[in-house]
């Protein structure tokens, strides 16, 4: 039986509709992405494509703030097509710890599978689609583009991070630019190399402008 075709039109069809660049195409991108980086590092390639399917099916940001959701919304999806239990438990481990908690956070440790999905999702957060992303994301909040009376935060506990307002430019400083040493495999981090210089060339761009630095 092919579970990730499967998982794929569910996925698909709930996605279809966002706006906020944590759509369809971001969750076909993390599955691609997922995918190059198992050819190189190894792991389980099933679990690998169906976690990165559902890594973001409840995520805080898209469903109205609730947090650590995407294990419940995955295991009911999982558990509505028979999907094995002892792989169900494996994709439940890895959605649950995919995403960025807040810089005074570390990241959890798990399988190889978990570092490759999350290295996945974190390298379409950066690069040029990942600065399309976040401004996107910025414009559905209502947030500024840049204001300069607001100051930069690191945040210390996942709920701090997902409460923050504050403007898309800060959120380069408060997350983008922290993914890079963040990275665990050897062929995300040669990727996420390129991506990151490219976002600082690109907020060193931004500020000149604005300060018309010429």
């Amino acid at each position: 039986m092919n579970f990730s075709k499967k998982i794929e039109t569910i996925v698909k069809d709930h996605f279809s509709d966002d706006p906020t660049g944590h759509d369809w195409h971001h969750i076909d991108r993390v599955r691609n992405m997922a995918l190059l980086i198992q050819e190189n590092e190894g792991g389980d390639k099933e679990i690998i494509e169906i976690a990165a399917l559902l890594h973001d099916i409840s995520d805080h940001k898209l469903n109205g703030g609730v947090l650590n959701d995407n294990g419940r919304a995955s295991k009911e999806i999982l558990e509505s097509i028979d999907y094995p239990n002892e792989k169900m438990e494996k994709v439940i481990a890895i959605v649950d710890a995919v995403s960025f908690k807040g810089a005074g956070q570390e990241d959890i440790e798990g399988s190889i599978e978990l570092s490759i999905v999350r290295d996945a999702d974190r390298l379409d957060a950066i690069g040029a689609i990942g600065i399309a992303r976040a401004f996107a994301y910025g414009g559905h909040k209502n947030r500024p583009i840049y204001e300069p009376s607001i100051s930069l935060e690191f945040h210390e506990n996942f709920e701090q991070y997902a409460n923050s307002g504050s403007h898309t430019i800060n959120h380069f400083y408060e997350k983008l630019l922290l993914l890079k040493s963040r990275l665990r495999t050897t062929t995300a981090r040669k990727i996420g190399e390129h991506r990151h210089k490219f976002m600082e060339e690109f907020l060193k761009e931004f500020l000149n402008d604005w300060n018309l630095n010429y």
